[in-house]
C-alpha cells in the first residue's frame, strides 16, 4: 500500500509534504503528535535548527512536531490548516479545499490562513 504523503525535494523551498492520492476539502491529511516544551526547554530550543519544526502551543508553551508535520512548507494560499488536538497532544492538518496527487500541502504559518503578516524564515 502506497503512503498518502511523500516527503520529497521542493525547486526553491527545501523539503516539502506532497500528496501521493488525492486529499479532499475538509479531509484530515494528518494527525501529528508533538512532543510539549517547556518555556526554558522552548529557550534552548530557539538556537537550533529544530526551532524549524515547532508550533506555538497553549499556555504559552512550544510543541516540537513530529511526522510530516516539520515538512509543511509556508504559503500565504495554502492547501492546508491545522488545529491542536491539546489532550492528544498532537495537531491535526485538514485540507482547506482538494488537493491532487503530486501537489505539494502547504499552510499559513501564522496560524491562519488568511494572515498575511510577513514571516521571518530563520
Amino acid at each position: 500500500m502506497e503512503p498518502r504523503l511523500i516527503v520529497k525535494n521542493t525547486r526553491d523551498r527545501g523539503r516539502g509534504v506532497f500528496a501521493n492520492c488525492r486529499i479532499r476539502e475538509g479531509e484530515t491529511i494528518e494527525i501529528a503528535p508533538v512532543i510539549i516544551i517547556s518555556r526554558r526547554e522552548a529557550e534552548v530550543v530557539s538556537k537550533l535548527k529544530i526551532v524549524n519544526f515547532c508550533y506555538e502551543w497553549s499556555g504559552n508553551r512550544t510543541a516540537l512536531a513530529l511526522g510530516y508535520a516539520c515538512f509543511y512548507n509556508h504559503s500565504y494560499e495554502p492547501n492546508a490548516e491545522y488545529d491542536h488536538l491539546t489532550k492528544k497532544s498532537a495537531i491535526r492538518f485538514y485540507a482547506l479545499k482538494d488537493i491532487s496527487k503530486g501537489q505539494e500541502i502547504t499552510h499559513n504559518y501564522n496560524g491562519t490562513p488568511d494572515d498575511q503578516t510577513l514571516i521571518r524564515f530563520t
